[in-house]
């Protein structure tokens, strides 16, 4: 039981890079616009994008350690 626990924490831990992923590309974002104000919504499309595919990876984390828990024991 216990190693499922620690199976299902190390598969949740995906969110850590998810979170690092968003805030990195954030700040990075935040550059741009001051730097090209007439370049915003361009930026701002770029960084939906990214920001949901370092999403997906979280959720995707988030999934197989549901999985594992419910379906390991």
């Amino acid at each position: 039981m216990s190693v499922v626990a620690i199976g299902a924490g190390i598969a949740a831990l995906a969110g850590i890079g998810a979170g690092i992923g968003i805030g990195i590309a954030t700040g990075k974002a935040a550059e741009a616009v001051a730097r090209q104000p007439e370049a915003e919504s361009k930026i701002l499309k770029m960084l939906m994008m990214g920001g949901a595919l370092a999403e997906a990876t979280a959720i995707y984390g988030l999934i197989v350690a549901i999985m594992v828990i419910f379906f390991l024991q």
